[in-house]
């Protein structure tokens, strides 16, 4: 997987972790990163948040096609980590118990973020 981000910001509604009501929807203005699978295939996601569970950090990927669109509504979940030195490390998340706990804070944080937008108020 790479370890790159690329610089951007997001709306609300598709990046919560972000804080800021830009209004941005434009895929290309968004944070993205590059996955490299296990055959070597590459796929552009947008960044939609990192968010805790416990002890540990998760991070939600919406995978793009080559427009830069997300056909499917398909969110990818991964262990979100950082070496000493700031770059990031994600990390597949290997138990059915531990990805339930995942995607269901990740549904808390996708509630926060629409109540949020609906209301107009900044996200917490």
């Amino acid at each position: 997987m790479s370890d790159e981000f690329k610089n951007g910001t997001c709306a609300p509604s598709d990046c919560a972790s972000c804080g800021l009501d830009c209004g941005n929807t434009s895929p290309e203005s968004h944070n993205t990163i590059t996955l490299t699978l296990d055959d070597d295939t590459e796929i552009e996601c947008a960044i939609l948040t990192v968010f805790p569970v416990e002890k540990q950090e998760y991070i939600a990927l919406l995978p793009l096609d080559e427009n830069g669109q997300n056909q499917s509504g398909e969110v990818y979940l991964y262990k979100f980590s950082r070496t000493e030195t700031g770059d990031p490390i994600l990390a597949n998340i290997e138990s059915d118990d531990e990805y339930a706990k995942a995607a269901e804070a990740f549904d808390v944080v996708l509630d926060n973020a629409r109540k949020a937008e609906a209301a107009r108020e900044p996200l917490e």
